[in-house]
C-alpha cells in the first residue's frame, strides 16, 4: 500500500498543473522534437534525437511520479500550531550536537524554498514523528551509529 501523501491545496494545484502540462504540451513538445531529429536521418549519430528521447523518459517518469502522489494525496490546511511535530510542519532540532532546520514531510510540499526535507519513512522522520516540543529522541544511522535528537520547535510550514 502506497503511503499518504500531505500536500496543501496550493502544493496539490501546483503538481496538478505539472502534471496537466506535462502530459498535454510537455509531451507535445517532445515528440516535435523526437520527429524533428528523426527526420535529419542516421539515428545512431544524432545526438538530438537520442536528448529528445532521454528527455521523454525522464518526463513520462515525472508523469507516473506525480499521478502517484496526486492519488495518495491528503489534501489539507496545515496541521495545528501544538509544537507536535507532524508532517507538514518545519521542525528545528538539535541533531547530533548540531542545530538543523527542515520541513517534516514531502518534497513536493516544499515548493521553491530551499527548506531540507526529511519524510517521516526516514530514519530521522520516523523518530521524531509525534514528538512534541522540549523532547528528546534518539535513531540509528545504517552504520549503527546512535544519533541523539532533542525537539526545539516546530511550527505549520507556510510555504
Amino acid at each position: 500500500m502506497a503511503a499518504t501523501t500531505w500536500l496543501t491545496q496550493d502544493a496539490y494545484d501546483r503538481l496538478k498543473a505539472e502534471l496537466e502540462h506535462l502530459k498535454g504540451p510537455g509531451r507535445a513538445e517532445i515528440t516535435a522534437r523526437i520527429e524533428q531529429a528523426r527526420s535529419e536521418g542516421d539515428l545512431k549519430e544524432n545526438g538530438g534525437y537520442h536528448a529528445a528521447r532521454e528527455e521523454q523518459g525522464k518526463a513520462e517518469g515525472r508523469i507516473r511520479q506525480l499521478e502517484e502522489i496526486l492519488r495518495t494525496a491528503e489534501v489539507g490546511e496545515a496541521p495545528p500550531d501544538d509544537g507536535v511535530v507532524e508532517a507538514g510542519m518545519v521542525v528545528t532540532a538539535e541533531v547530533g550536537g548540531d542545530e538543523m532546520r527542515f520541513l517534516f514531510g514531502s518534497r513536493e510540499v516544499s515548493g521553491d524554498t530551499d527548506l531540507d526535507v526529511f519524510s517521516p519513512s526516514s530514519a530521522l522522520g520516523a523518530a521524531i514523528d509525534g514528538k512534541k516540543v522540549g523532547e528528546t529522541t534518539s535513531y540509528t544511522t545504517p552504520k549503527g551509529v546512535e544519533i541523539s535528537v532533542k525537539i526545539i520547535d516546530a511550527k505549520p510550514f507556510t510555504g
